[in-house]
């Protein structure tokens, strides 16, 4: 028998930056490793990332990283660990060459790191604890789930997987792995929740490539899709169309072109390189593609991307499209949450300029989670004691509580955990949420790896909200005379010039205050500008019921002392 622990750094109650650690017997297992992008409030964050410390902290007793397959959601987080500690890392092949890709730009001792390609029929043996790993179909290439022997039983994390009957994977080898862990006995099964809001039926794949085909033979000009990064199994179903119509395909998108080299070096991609197009930056001597009439582009990237290079192209200042009358766009990107408001406006842009759009709402979209009947299908083949939602927000974890009650598993078998919450089970029986771990959000802004804090966020609204106000002079402190200024900048405020009033009152703040400071033997430097700033404040406030950051610049200047 033995003392396990599950719990979460992230992927509870949120979308985005899974990491979860199965603990036996002293030992941590870390499934996945994701970051999560961030929504518009968050202004200049690129993405997010888990708060490690306890992993930091407990860095011995860490076994490896564990990953279910490319998505940045599950694997963009793996160089945050890594940076910290050395462990070793599990992968599928293409997964790991995703991976690989994104790291050859950090700073790592790549050399001093165990990479381990797995496949469906590796064991990885870890003195009680065996981990092995199964196929599962998803919207990416060589997704695995991940099961985790212990003498109570195994522990299956599915990651994100669904039972799509078009995706090309060994079903029969699938249910015959599944069928091996339920025959050894689950105990738990920690399963993805994404879809379990969703009774609609799978099979729309064949609808969509119908549309797609008719789209195409319809169009009398270009023809642009939008998709993001990682739908490598779309980028190939829409190649396929192409390809039967003799068209030449463009792929837009650094990261894109990165993953679809990866997917055709590796064999999960087919596209023939005479159909390639590399399109030419626009000049007055070259404009482009704009003749190309039988050309396909696939414009891609991660949330907002895709429509802010729409928007570019509509309003003809992208280096490689401008869109005309003649063009069709296909929308296939679904906005993320908080960025619906440039989605909308994207299409209004477009219109502009041409009104061949076609939009596939998310009910034409193929799904890439299991749905509410692919949930009971794999409750009913596994048969775990217990189930544990996970990979989704409280509504998801949720509603998987009410499809596992469909097939007779009451609330005390379902396990709804946030993160942080540390779910024990001792003897094959769950006893409950016993502690916690410590859990939050690092946010990084460009290659900075800090936190980016709250003190910095907040001034970043502020400065979003309400602008900025800087007061420049010019003081003598010999003389204690102004040399030169104040002068006014304002960002983000008002528009401020000679003759306006608020101006004229700012400068006679400015002289007041100065007045105080500039009668002393000595000038307080510091304290001068704290009344400065907070006379500023209490005026500017009172007046115009705004609170702009204030930043006054007093630079000692004394001119005699230079000529010297």
């Amino acid at each position: 028998m033995a003392n396990i622990n599950i719990f979460s750094l992230g992927g509870l109650q949120e979308d985005g930056k899974n990491l979860y650690v199965v603990e036996v017997e002293q030992k941590l297992f870390i499934l996945d490793a994701g970051i999560k992008y961030p929504t518009t409030e968050l202004y200049g964050v690129d993405l997010i990332n888990n708060d490690i410390s306890f992993l930091i902290e407990n860095k011995n007793r860490v076994a490896g990283i564990f990953l279910t397959h490319g998505h940045d959601d599950h694997i963009g987080g793996v160089y945050q660990i890594l940076n910290e500690f050395q462990v070793p890392v599990y992968a599928s092949k293409f997964t790991m060459a995703i991976l690989m890709d994104s790291l050859k730009d950090e700073t790592l001792d790549i050399e001093k790191i165990k990479f381990i390609t797995v496949t469906s029929r590796s064991v990885i043996k870890f003195d009680q604890v065996e981990i092995r790993f199964f196929d599962v179909p998803h919207n990416i290439p060589d997704c695995l789930g991940i099961a985790i022997k212990t003498p109570d039983g195994y522990i299956v994390y599915t990651g994100n997987y669904n039972f799509d009957q078009n995706s090309k994977i060994n079903y029969a080898l699938m249910y015959r792995e599944l069928s091996f862990f339920a025959k050894e006995g689950v105990l738990a099964l920690m399963t993805d929740s994404l879809g379990a809001l969703n009774e609609q039926s799978r099979g729309t794949i064949l609808e969509f490539k119908l549309r797609i085909k008719n789209i195409m033979t319809q169009a009398k000009s270009r023809i642009l899709f939008t998709l993001f990064s990682s739908d490598i199994l779309r980028i190939q179903q829409i190649v396929d169309i192409a390809l039967e119509q003799n068209k030449k395909i463009a792929i837009l998108g650094r990261k894109t072109q990165r993953l679809v080299n990866q997917a055709m070096n590796l064999g999960y991609l087919s596209i023939p390189s005479e159909n390639l197009v590399n399109l030419r930056f626009i000049d007055d001597s070259n404009e482009s593609s704009k003749d190309m009439d039988d050309l396909v582009v696939l414009v891609t990237g991660e949330r907002h991307e895709p429509y802010f290079m729409l928007q570019r192209m509509a309003k003809s200042i992208d280096r490689l499209i401008h869109l005309n009358e003649k063009d069709t766009v296909v929308i296939l990107t679904t906005p993320y949450l908080g960025t619906e408001k440039m989605a909308a406006r994207t299409m209004d842009i477009i219109y502009r300029v041409t009104t061949n759009v076609k939009e596939f709402n998310s009910n034409l979209l193929p799904i890439s989670s299991a749905n509410r009947e692919e949930i009971k299908q794999m409750l009913n083949i596994l048969l775990p004691k217990y189930v544990i939602p996970v990979i989704g927000e409280y509504r998801h974890q949720y509603a998987l509580r009410v499809v596992a009650d469909c097939v007779g598993y009451d609330d005390s078998k379902v396990i709804l955990l946030d993160n942080g919450d540390i779910a024990t089970f001792v003897d094959g029986q769950y006893r409950g949420i016993t502690g916690d771990v410590p859990v939050g959000e690092v946010m990084i802004d460009g290659k900075a790896f800090k936190d980016v804090g709250d003190v910095v966020m907040r001034d970043r609204e502020l400065l979003a909200e309400e602008g900025l106000l800087m007061v420049c002079a010019n003081i003598n402190p010999r003389t204690k005379v102004v040399v030169s200024g104040p002068d006014i900048i304002s960002k983000g405020f008002v528009y401020l010039n000679d003759e306006n009033e608020l101006k004229n009152d700012i400068l006679e703040v400015f002289k007041k205050v100065s007045i105080k400071y500039l009668v002393n033997k000595f000038i307080n430097w510091g304290e001068y500008k704290n009344t400065l700033r907070m006379e500023l404040s209490h005026y500017i406030y009172k007046k115009t019921k705004r609170s702009p950051i204030i930043i006054p610049v007093l630079i000692a200047t004394d001119l005699e002392m230079k000529k010297s």
